[in-house]
């Protein structure tokens, strides 16, 4: 029975119990007792609290008080405090005279009018703010949780939007290289389909994720070199350096593959000799390094930070990680480029 008292009732039946709890203590502290008249007024009290109360909140919640603006709420405030004390001091006198003597009873105005309406507007003051408090933290705590399902949300869409780009761009780019064999050399255009379609389905497995594992990552891109080394042949070398302890964090999909093609396209494939290219994965500190080292040099706005993929790869970075990862590409020297991408452990 208990679980269906809303926590609004709760806080009523408490307060006012508190409110009545108190004033039987100080009257029994000065008086050293009380009677059953000064019981029963303290319940009248209670009752017409509870009732002048929800009343005008009800009525203040239809007005949607809260779109209010802050000088708006606060004659608001003064406007329920007043009215609230009124209504439990009118109700009081006239429940009050049903049981009082004759002698006893009071008129709505008269002596002792304000010596009895300044303690309970200090009541129903102290009832109103702890309630504008209440739903001013109430509403900035849900403003908060909205922002970040908000920011969550939109984090998610551009990371899709992103992923979507991506997948066309590696396929178009490999198409072409399959396109180049289909006269040259087919068998070798049919092994280079059979690579894409792995690349493909292991791409599709994690279009949904927003990390995968650098030993999965490393998979597609192994694909793909297979699929590269067809055409360039021995004009493409490829070295690995990878800490096996790194195998099983975390990285963007598609972000390394992203950034090994970038160093095929706009390293090796513009050099006559061909070249290296060196994919490193290491723990410095407390970030996970990873590093692509190719022969060429950086110029033009695809090597620069410009171009699509080297974009992407810094606006997930960003999403995943805010300003915690980085990712710088340079001249290494006068034969090599480095592309430096550092996350965090933790």
């Amino acid at each position: 029975m208990f679980k269906r008292i809303s926590r609004y009732w709760w806080c009523q039946i408490l307060g006012w119990t508190a409110y009545s709890v108190v004033n039987l203590f100080f009257a029994y502290s000065f008086a050293g007792s009380f009677g059953s008249y000064f019981l029963v007024n303290l319940l009248v009290i209670m009752f017409f609290g509870m009732v002048a109360t929800h009343l005008l909140r009800s009525i203040i919640k239809r007005l949607n008080w809260f779109q209010y603006s802050f000088e708006s709420q606060m004659l608001l405030f003064f406007a329920l405090t007043v009215s609230s004390g009124v209504i439990i001091y009118v109700g009081n006198t006239i429940a009050g005279n049903l049981y009082r003597y004759s002698w006893q009873q009071r008129a709505l105005t008269d002596q002792t009018t304000l010596t009895f309406l300044l303690p309970i507007f200090l009541i129903t003051s102290i009832w109103w703010l702890i309630y504008f408090v209440w739903h001013y933290i109430e509403r900035s705590r849900n403003s908060q949780v909205d922002k970040l399902k908000l920011e969550s949300t939109v984090k998610e869409l551009e990371l899709k939007t992103i992923k979507s780009q991506l997948n066309p761009h590696f396929i178009f780019n490999a198409l072409n290289s399959i396109r180049a064999l289909v006269d040259e050399n087919p068998q070798r255009a049919r092994t280079a389909i059979t690579e894409l379609s792995n690349i493909l389905r292991s791409s599709m497995q994690v279009e949904k994720a927003e990390t995968v594992n650098l030993e999965n990552e490393l998979d597609i891109v192994k694909d793909y070199l297979a699929l590269e080394n067809i055409r360039f042949e021995e004009r493409l070398r490829v070295q690995y350096d990878i800490d096996p302890e790194t195998l099983e964090l975390p990285i963007p999909p598609m972000m390394l593959q992203t950034l090994v093609e970038n160093a095929i396209k706009h390293g090796i494939s513009r050099t006559v000799s061909g070249g290296t290219v060196i994919i490193g994965s290491h723990v410095r500190d407390t970030h996970h390094e990873i590093t692509i080292e190719n022969t060429g040099q950086i110029g033009g706005a695809a090597t620069t930070g410009h171009g699509f993929g080297l974009q992407s790869t810094r606006q997930r970075l960003s999403l995943l990680y805010g300003n915690k990862a980085s990712f710088n590409i340079y001249n290494k020297n006068e034969e090599t480029v480095e592309a430096i991408v550092l996350m965090p452990l933790f």
